[in-house]
């Protein structure tokens, strides 16, 4: 089992910045990538963007590529979520989440381990 809490959500303008930060705990060792996801009011959940843990090779949904990066710091089991040009079809909880394999990895069932979620809020 790996524990996952997310923090750094908030409330801002279309245009500003905000990093998420998700720890990791328990069994790290057998996390093969991690996703972020998030889920709007009255939508489905979406890939946001994900990141190997072991390569760093990252992965992206198509409207935030340029905008948000995904990192990790493998010594502190951190994985983060850099966020720029934030925009109001951004506003969503957002949630971590844990892998054991990189197949489908932007499929909600690939992944084991679920944060509770952080809101962010973008105001036009």
């Amino acid at each position: 089992q790996v524990r996952l809490v997310e923090s750094g959500g908030g409330l801002v303008q279309a245009g500003d910045s905000l990093r998420l930060s998700c720890a990791a705990s328990g069994r790290t060792f057998s996390v093969y990538v991690m996703g972020w996801w998030r889920a709007a009011p009255g939508k489905d959940r979406e890939f946001v963007a994900a990141i190997n843990w072991k390569s760093g090779d990252t992965y992206y949904r198509e409207s935030v590529k340029g905008r948000f990066t995904v990192s990790r710091d493998n010594a502190k089991n951190m994985v983060y979520l850099q966020m720029n040009s934030l925009r109001p079809e951004d506003t969503a909880v957002y949630y971590c989440a844990a892998a054991p394999t990189s197949v489908r990895y932007t499929s909600p069932g690939a992944y084991q381990s679920w944060g509770q979620g952080t809101q962010v809020t973008v105001s036009s």
